[in-house]
C-alpha cells in the first residue's frame, strides 16, 4: 500500500511540473529567453501638448503632459512646486496638486507637501506616444453608467 501511495505521489508530482514547465505564459519582452540581453528599444517621445490625459484605470496618479527634463527634483529643490504648489497656481495656471499631498500618515494637514509626496516622478511620470504592452480593458465608472439605464 505504502508503494503504491509513493508511486502515485511520485506520479503527480511529474505531471504537475511537466505542466508548469510546458505552460506558455505571456512574456512582455518578446520570444528570446531572459537570459538573452537584447538591445534596448529607443524610448518614445514625449507628449508635450499641455493637455490633461484620460486615466487608464482608478485611481492612477493623472500624467505629465509636458516635458520634464532637466526639472531640479533633489533634496533642496522641486521644480514641480513652482507651478503646481498651491500659492503658485492662479498665476500660474497649473492644476494645484492634490489637498492629500499637504496631509501626513495620520491625515493631519502640513503647512507645506508632505515628505512623502515630495517626490512626484515616484508617481507620476511623462505621457509618451509608447503602445501599451498589455491590452487595457478600463471602462470609466461614468461610461458604466450609461451603460445599463437603472443605475441613472
Amino acid at each position: 500500500m505504502r508503494r503504491l501511495m509513493l508511486a502515485g505521489l511520485s506520479g503527480l508530482l511529474v505531471f504537475v511540473t511537466t505542466a508548469l514547465v510546458a505552460q506558455d505564459a505571456p512574456r512582455l519582452r518578446g520570444p528570446q529567453p531572459f537570459t538573452a540581453d537584447p538591445p534596448a528599444p529607443p524610448i518614445p517621445r514625449q507628449v508635450t501638448d499641455d493637455l490633461r490625459k484620460a486615466r487608464s484605470f482608478p485611481d492612477q496618479p493623472p500624467v505629465i503632459p509636458h516635458a520634464i527634463e532637466g526639472y531640479a527634483l533633489d533634496l533642496n529643490a522641486n521644480k514641480c512646486l513652482a507651478c503646481h504648489a498651491r500659492k503658485f497656481t492662479e498665476q500660474t495656471q497649473a492644476p494645484m496638486i492634490s489637498v492629500t499631498h499637504y496631509q501626513d500618515r495620520s491625515g493631519n494637514t502640513l503647512g507645506g507637501v508632505s515628505p512623502r509626496r515630495y517626490v512626484c516622478t515616484a508617481c507620476h511620470v511623462p505621457q509618451t506616444v509608447a503602445q501599451p504592452l498589455v491590452p487595457n480593458t478600463f471602462v470609466d465608472m461614468d461610461a458604466l453608467v450609461e451603460r445599463v439605464p437603472q443605475l441613472k
